[in-house]
C-alpha cells in the first residue's frame, strides 16, 4: 500500500507540474500574439506617416532671413494648395553656414 501512495503523490505532483507548464505556455502565446498585434499596428502607422510624407511633401532650399523667416516657393505652395494662413510643419536641416564674421582689431 505504501507504494500506491507513493505513486500517486508523484502522479500528482506530475500532473500539477503538466498543469503549470500548459499555463505557462499558454500565456506565452498570448503574450506573442498579443505583441504581434501591437507590433503590427505600429508598423501600420508607420507607414501611413510615411506615405503621408511620400505624397503630400516639399522638399526645397531656402535661405533664413532676418527674424528668421523663411519662405516656401511659389511653386511648393501650388502644388500643395498652400495659402496664406495654413498652418504647415517644417523639418529644418541646417546644409551651409553662411554666417557674416565680425573682425575683432
Amino acid at each position: 500500500m505504501m507504494i500506491d501512495k507513493d505513486t500517486r503523490e508523484e502522479e500528482d505532483i506530475a500532473s500539477t507540474f503538466k498543469k503549470a507548464v500548459e499555463k505557462g505556455s499558454e500565456a506565452q502565446q498570448n503574450f506573442v500574439k498579443q505583441f504581434s498585434t501591437i507590433q503590427q499596428d505600429a508598423m501600420q502607422s508607420f507607414f501611413s506617416t510615411l506615405q503621408g510624407l511620400i505624397y503630400y511633401n516639399a522638399m526645397f532650399k531656402t535661405t533664413v532671413q532676418s527674424g528668421g523667416r523663411i519662405s516656401i516657393p511659389e511653386a511648393e505652395r501650388q502644388a500643395l494648395n498652400i495659402e496664406e494662413g495654413d498652418l504647415v510643419q517644417v523639418i529644418i536641416i541646417p546644409i551651409e553656414r553662411r554666417r557674416k564674421t565680425v573682425e575683432t582689431k
